[in-house]
């Protein structure tokens, strides 16, 4: 007697699944708080990892709540980046410890009015936003691969290869930051929130933020009437803009001001996946280039 048709269905799917179980399972399992750590676990892990990014494309990052299934990724994930006290949704959902790397402790990190600001709002909170400074990058790259490498000692070699390509990228990018802002006829950037310190520290600039380090603080009026003063007073062209904050007060200072409005993307995520970080970030240097006159 034969077996009936949807049985020999069933066989023959069966040991596929198992495939693709197996070969799912093999890999080590990254998942990230935000867009530039999952990039440096992607670019490290290669083939090695399945990366989850937990803030999606058009989410602001300080905003994000978790849903059930991003709660049981975190959980269960063999390794979690994040950076303490950015997402506290995404620290709460750590349960085991060992899994995680917090970004803060192993890359330099500075208060906000360390940066030169006085924001009421934000007084003396540590700045996260460390990826927009490609050395504070190139020091995340190592601790991720030296994690990988202790989760899965299999693939070290292939970490340590990847973060080297990696690496070399950096140093690029920084050496082109470096000279394209060498020569500015203005140092002065104006920003819709306190998200390019790290940038602006590294590169001799001084960022001027509408808001404070959370983009949904808004300044006060006395606030507001100093950055318009500044603007006239410095001869600043341009008013940066960014994706996923409301550009309204930032289009108020440049309607006062007579200035023009450009994009500075704070790399907090990406809308297009055409982009990554490298890219985005010789988008910022352009931008300043643009807006600074430098040459």
């Amino acid at each position: 007697m034969k077996p009936p048709m949807s049985l020999l269905i069933l066989l023959a799917v069966l040991p596929l699944a198992s495939c693709s179980e197996g070969a799912t399972s093999d890999r080590t399992t990254v998942v990230a708080g935000l867009y530039p750590f999952a990039y440096v676990a992607q670019q490290v892990g290669g083939s090695a990892v399945e990366v989850e990014n937990l803030t999606t494309p058009g989410v602001e990052p300080h905003d994000l709540e978790l849903t059930g299934r991003q709660v049981a990724s975190v959980s269960e994930a063999d390794l979690v980046l994040h950076f303490h006290d950015l997402q506290p949704a995404v620290d709460s959902a750590i349960t085991n410890k060992k899994s995680a790397l917090d970004i803060a402790t192993v890359v330099a990190t500075v208060r906000e009015t360390e940066h030169g600001h006085d924001d009421e709002h934000d007084h003396g909170l540590v700045d996260p936003h460390v990826w927009l400074d490609p050395q504070r990058m190139e020091t995340i790259t190592a601790a991720v691969r030296d994690r990988l490498a202790k989760t899965d000692p299999k693939h070290a070699s292939t970490y340590r290869a990847n973060a080297k390509r990696l690496v070399a990228k950096l140093e690029q990018l920084d050496a082109d930051f470096a000279a394209g802002l060498k020569t500015c006829e203005r140092r002065t950037i104006v920003t819709s929130h306190a998200a390019f310190g790290y940038l602006a520290d590294r590169y001799r600039l001084t960022q001027v933020p509408i808001a404070g380090l959370d983009p949904a603080n808004e300044p006060s009026a006395r606030q507001l009437a100093s950055i318009t003063d500044l603007v006239r007073d410095e001869g600043v062209t341009t008013i940066f803009t960014e994706e996923l904050v409301s550009p309204v007060v930032a289009q108020t200072v440049a309607r006062e001001t007579r200035a023009r409005t450009a994009v500075l993307n704070p790399i907090e995520g990406t809308t297009s996946k055409k982009d990554d970080y490298v890219s985005l970030m010789r988008e910022n240097l352009k931008a300043i280039q643009r807006a600074n006159g430098c040459r």
